[in-house]
């Protein structure tokens, strides 16, 4: 049992060594619109690129359809 403690002790080392050296922190989760934020620049350069502005249009008024607005 000893031999698994220390493994996991090991990884566990590994693991905050690792989000040291690269800056990753897990502190809980992101909020929502922190996430947004960060995806809708990727997802107007998709649009732009691929000209969808349409399908997107089409989308959202489904959507607000559906909420009943």
């Amino acid at each position: 049992m000893a031999h698994t403690a220390s493994r996991t002790a090991l990884r566990t080392q590994g693991r905050k060594a690792y989000g040291a050296a690269f800056g990753t922190r897990r502190q809980g989760r992101r909020h929502p619109l922190v996430a947004t934020a960060m995806v809708l620049p990727l997802a107007a350069l998709l649009v732009v690129a691929f000209g969808g502005w349409e399908a997107v249009v089409t989308q959202a008024s489904s959507v607000g359809v559906m909420l009943g607005r």
